[in-house]
């Protein structure tokens, strides 16, 4: 059960060949994908997307770059949305202190707003963080002390002491193409510790695509190359560790509905 865990099958690059794009990762051996989205104008293309495939699914949330054009949504807009029955997630949403394209208080309380959502629903909250280490754990750490809720930090390309914090919270780590690169010794090191319980996979499609395609359009059948490669830095064979993280997804993912069973 190989899964895209966070793809964007809307933007750019993909939505002009969305149905070609996802026959190549069927081809591929992708039995999922999790489209994933970042303003509020997307939410109903995105949603309308996982209708049409039963094989995809959708998140609603708006990533930190577009805070500032979302100061006003509050947590009923959020909730109503995931009332869908292909609206899995929330998010994705968080911090990016790198580039600055939203002013970091508003990204901080809009950031709290979907985490009181996700605690609500139950739904697995979508993190992005850049750049904001410090932040993302005192928020999360505070949110978590008024109640738990499902999270997993996307394309996780932190420190390992950020890391293994996440994971001491009850986080999942859903690693991207970046862990290919060559100069990404640290996080190599990282993803060959993660827990098994806590790993996932994705491509962040269109964008980051792993070697060997680095420099190409990314596209979720790419999240084969990946999977193959943190499998060789844990180890492991690339049919086990699709066994894992499809496990993981399907546990994480519940509203999802998918059947999990281990091959005899």
């Amino acid at each position: 059960m190989l899964i895209d865990s966070h793809c964007h099958l809307n933007y750019k690059g993909l939505a002009e060949q969305q149905d070609a794009v996802l026959e190549r990762a069927r081809a591929a051996g992708v039995k999922g994908f999790l489209n994933i989205s970042t303003r509020q104008r997307e939410w109903a293309d995105i949603v309308a997307t996982a209708h049409r495939h039963a094989d995809v699914w959708a998140s609603v949330g708006i990533h930190p770059h577009e805070a500032d054009e979302h100061v006003d949504l509050g947590a009923a807009a959020l909730r109503a949305a995931t009332d869908d029955p292909r609206v899995i997630a929330i998010g994705e949403t968080g911090l990016d202190y790198y580039y600055d394209h939203s002013d970091r208080q508003v990204q901080q309380d809009l950031f709290r707003v979907h985490i009181a959502v996700a605690r609500e629903t139950g739904l697995p909250l979508i993190i992005h963080t850049r750049d904001a280490e410090d932040d993302t754990a005192r928020i999360l750490t505070e949110e978590m002390g008024k109640g738990a809720f499902p999270a997993l930090i996307h394309c996780f390309t932190a420190s390992a002491e950020f890391g293994q914090k996440m994971i001491e919270l009850g986080l999942t780590i859903s690693l991207s193409g970046i862990v290919t690169f060559k100069n990404a010794k640290e996080l190599q090191a990282f993803a060959a510790e993660v827990p098994e319980d806590r790993l996932l996979v994705e491509t962040d499609a269109p964008f980051l695509a792993p070697m060997p395609h680095r420099g190409k359009v990314c596209e979720p059948a790419f999240v084969a190359d990946t999977l193959r490669f943190v499998a060789s830095l844990r180890g492991e064979t690339p049919q086990a560790l699709a066994e894992t993280t499809g496990r993981n997804f399907a546990a994480l993912f519940a509203k999802a509905g998918i059947a999990w069973t281990i091959a005899a």
